[in-house]
C-alpha cells in the first residue's frame, strides 16, 4: 500500500485452477478475510492503473533518489545507517551511538508531524517494544513533491 499508493491487503492471481483455488479459499476464509470490500476492491484497480503509466515510474524513480539523499544526509553527519544506505524506498537508522530509543525519538518526531516508525536494529541492546533504530521511508513526503533537497532539509531537522 505505501509504494504503490493504494489500499492494505494483498491480491492474489493465477491461473484457473480448481485445486489451488480450493486451497486457497481454505486458507484466506474465514481466517484472514471476511466478505468483499467493494470499495478497496475499486481502490485497488485505481492504483493498479495508475502503476500502469509512465508517471509511476518516475515516481518510483524519485522515491528512490529522496531516500537516498536523506539517509546520506544522516551518514555525513555521523549516524549509523544500517547496509550503509538505501536501494529501496526507505532505510533503517541506528539511534545506538545517540543512546537514544526508537520509541523516544519516534515520539518526539510525531510531535513534530514527522512520521517514522521505531524499528529494531541488528544486534539491538534494546526490547523490540523500546528499539534502538527508526525506519524511514519517503513514498509519503514524494507523494507530496518532495524532491532531493526537501529530503535532504527533512533530514536535517531529524538530526
Amino acid at each position: 500500500h505505501k509504494t504503490l499508493r493504494g489500499p492494505r491487503g494483498g491480491l492474489i492471481l493465477a491461473r484457473a485452477n480448481e485445486e489451488i483455488e480450493k486451497k486457497l479459499n481454505s486458507a484466506v476464509f474465514p481466517g484472514a478475510q471476511g466478505g468483499p470490500l467493494e470499495h478497496v476492491i475499486a481502490a485497488k484497480a485505481v492504483c493498479f492503473k495508475e502503476a500502469l503509466q509512465p508517471e509511476f515510474k518516475t515516481y518510483q524513480q524519485q522515491v528512490l533518489k529522496n531516500a537516498q539523499s536523506m539517509a546520506q544526509v544522516f551518514l555525513d553527519r555521523g549516524f549509523d545507517v544500517v547496509s550503509g544506505g538505501t536501494q529501496n524506498h526507505l532505510f533503517l537508522l541506528s539511534l545506538i551511538k545517540q543512546d537514544i530509543t526508537g520509541k523516544d525519538a519516534d515520539a518526539a518526531l510525531g510531535r513534530a508531524f514527522i512520521t517514522v516508525n521505531k524499528n529494531s536494529v541488528p544486534n539491538d541492546p534494546r526490547s523490540p517494544f523500546v528499539t534502538s533504530g527508526l525506519r524511514i521511508g519517503t513514498p509519503a513526503v514524494t507523494t507530496r513533491g518532495f524532491k532531493e533537497a526537501e529530503c535532504r532539509e527533512l533530514a536535517g531537522w531529524i538530526c
